[in-house]
């Protein structure tokens, strides 16, 4: 696990900027980024590295095998996205507070907000 992701025990949210330190281990393979919008939301815009598993299908997805990190628009999906793995007994994952209009507030104004 990435020496930057915080213990799981510790909280369930990461900051966009937090997020932001974590994009080289995403690029490497370490850290899956999981967008849990809709289609037509991902269209739209995401985050680099990110596939898309919506919430709507996520009861379907496997657990991944490494530590995850969930978005969506405003970050309630993501937690309860999070929480849902959670409880099925993956421990590190986290989800982005405030979604991808957060990172676009705080970490880039180029991502279109809608």
């Amino acid at each position: 696990m990435s020496r930057l992701l915080p213990d799981p025990a510790s909280g369930s949210e990461l900051t966009p900027a937090q997020v932001a330190d974590l994009l080289p281990a995403v690029a490497r393979g370490e850290i899956d980024l999981v967008d849990c919008r809709e289609d037509d939301e991902w269209r739209i815009n995401r985050l680099p590295g990110a596939r898309l598993v919506p919430l709507s299908r996520f009861g379907e997805a496997q657990l991944p095998d490494k530590p995850v990190i969930v978005y969506c628009h405003h970050g309630m999906r993501s937690l309860r996205a999070a929480t849902h793995w959670r409880s099925r007994g993956h421990e590190p994952v986290w989800s982005m507070a405030g979604g991808i209009d957060r990172w676009s507030a705080e970490i880039d104004p180029d991502v279109p907000v809608y």
